[in-house]
Parts: C-alpha cells; structure tokens; sequence
C-alpha cells in the first residue's frame, strides 16, 4: 500500500492488484478497448482496490486525456457583473450557470478583455480564449469582424442572440422578435388601430432590426399604415400630427418616458393612446403602468447556449442555430383604437 501522505496513482492499483496501468485506466473510464478484453473476475478486483484505497482520478489528467477542459468561458461585449436581479443580463447569467452546471461544466468569466474605441475586443494580444473549451458571447452588438476571425480560427462559439452571417454561419440562440412583433401589431389591427408607429432605431444591432422587420411585414399584411420615428424630445407631438394611435417602443425604458409625457400632455393611457413594449427594460424605467407586449425569454436563451456549444464541442450534431418564442404579455396598455 502507498503511504498515507501519498495520492494513490493508477501505478500504486495497477500494482496491488497485478494489472497493467492500461487495463486500470479502461475500468475507471468504463469503456472496452477492443486491444484489450477485461475478465469480470479482473474488472471486480480492480474496482474493489479502487474503493479500499479510497483512489480519486486526477481531473486534470482525465481532461487532458479527452482534450477537453470541462471550462466555458463567458465574453460580455458589455460590463455585466456583478448583475443584479433586476438587470437585464442577469436572467442570461442564470441560465448559462444552470445549464454548465447541469453538464459538469465550470465557467470562466473574460473580464480583462481591452477596451477599444469604446467596446470590448475579444482578440488582443494577452487573449486567453484557448483556456476555454469554447465560449458563451454576450451582448446587444457583437464585432462582426471578430465574428469572422472565430469562425475562420474554428473556435467554438455561440452567440445569446442572432448574428448575421461573418464569413460563414453563427451559431447563436435568440429570441424570435419577428414573430413576437407581428403578433402585436395583428391584435393593435383588430383593435382598429389604422396608424401605428414603431419608435426606435429599427436598424443596426440584429435585435433592433428583427422587430422592425416584424413590425413592417405585419403591418403590411393587416392594411395598416405603419411609420417609424427615433425617439427624441418631440417625438410625441409628431405622433399627434401623424394621427398614431398605438405604439410600439424597441426600449421599454422610452415608452415608460413618453408615456408620462404623454400623461402630462393630458393624453391617457390607453384610451387615448395605447402603447406595446417589445422586450424587457434594457436599462432602469420608472413606471406604474402595466405594458403591453411580449418578454424575451431570457434564462432559456443562456441555458440552450451552452446546450449547443456543448453539442459543437462533443461533436453530436444538432441544429446550431436557434430561435426561441418569445412570451406575450397582455398588459393594460394597448385598448381599441379612439374614434
């Protein structure tokens, strides 16, 4: 028997029970090797020796022998931590723990990437992404650039969210805003809402141009006069003189402002006006009123990330790109249109 100041090795079992180091390895890693054919009566006593000297693999060398880490590591293109339970990263956060948790996995946070112009870079010349098995991306605006330069590199990735194509297919997990949008502007039709308007950038990262692209195709389909406006100071006198009678704010946050201006104006919510929220607050938004629209399935979207780089990783196939529903919130902000 080995000391008991000593970690037991496979030698010292492969020793005591008068094996090869080979064959102790095949019975702690529970496979069959077809070079070599384990006797039960060998496999037993192998396995008894294992639990009277209390032996634990060493997990780096098991990793090592799979080529695999068993880190995931996590690159936020925006400072996320620490994350509150209020903000709007954190459900993110919890499914991607959840999920690495589920499959053994630990995660390895990049929070020393530079700032460049700006934004974060993952590439830089201290870059540590090779210590991770693969990587979890996590922001509104993802680098197209460096999109590419990953894909060429054949690093794994994933992105929380929809990414256009950078040099070749990205696998991403994100919310179907299309879908949700349309669904709104539908029911704002039904209402008899006739002119509608979406306030928001519509354009630049996916998430913005998904909802306006659902916003439009429904609206078109309905017969309804759909416009778009960025929200400014004066955003709501061009609602008045436009004849908008329902809203569709890309931020949460906004629609909370300009319906209190709104309210201020003596406009009411939502007889007079109604509004539709599209996603969650992106940032901190003071309000009473019970929006209308749709939530963004956050916590999913983290935990089926991690599902699909780990499928990449293990090389089980799988589709690597995914869409999620989002959930309708019926609220009390979107009512039948005025006369």
């Amino acid at each position: 028997m080995p000391s008991s100041n000593r970690r037991v090795t496979q030698q010292d079992i492969a020793r005591m029970t008068g094996v090869s180091q080979t064959t102790v390895s095949i019975v702690l890693n529970e496979r069959d090797d077809a070079a070599v054919r384990i006797a039960p009566e060998t496999r037993e006593r192998v396995l008894q020796a294992i639990r009277r000297t209390g032996y634990v693999a060493d997990p780096i060398a098991r990793r090592l022998a799979a080529q695999r880490n068993r880190f995931l590591g996590v690159f936020t293109y925006e400072p996320v931590f620490p994350a509150g339970l209020g903000d709007f990263y954190h459900p993110f956060l919890v499914g991607i723990e959840e999920c690495a948790e589920s499959i053994g996995c630990d995660l390895l946070l990049f929070t020393s990437a530079p700032v460049i112009d700006g934004r974060r870079r993952i590439f830089s010349q201290d870059n540590r992404l090779r210590l991770a098995d693969g990587c979890i991306l996590l922001g509104r605006w993802l680098d197209p650039q460096e999109l590419a330069r990953l894909i060429a590199e054949g690093q794994a990735f994933v992105s929380v969210g929809r990414r256009d194509d950078a040099g070749g297919p990205v696998p991403y997990v994100g919310a179907d805003y299309p879908t949700a949008t349309a669904a709104q502007v539908r029911r704002a039709a039904e209402l008899g809402h006739r002119r509608i308007a979406y306030v928001g950038e519509g354009a630049g990262p996916e998430s913005h141009a998904d909802r306006y692209r659902g916003f439009t195709t429904a609206a078109t389909e309905a017969g309804v006069t759909g416009v778009r406006l960025r929200y400014t100071d004066g955003v709501l006198g061009e609602l008045r003189a436009q004849g908008c009678t329902a809203v569709f704010v890309e931020e949460f946050a906004d629609g909370a402002l300009l319906a209190a201006e709104a309210g201020r104006q003596g406009l009411r919510v939502p007889e007079d006006l109604s509004f539709v929220a599209l996603g969650d607050p992106t940032r901190p938004a003071s309000t009473d009123l019970d929006f209308t629209g749709y939530r963004i399935p956050r916590r999913e979207m983290g935990w089926q990330a991690v599902e699909v780089l780990s499928a990449i990783l293990d090389g089980t196939g799988g589709a690597t790109q995914r869409l999620l529903p989002c959930e309708p919130v019926t609220g009390a902000t979107l009512a039948v249109a005025r006369a």
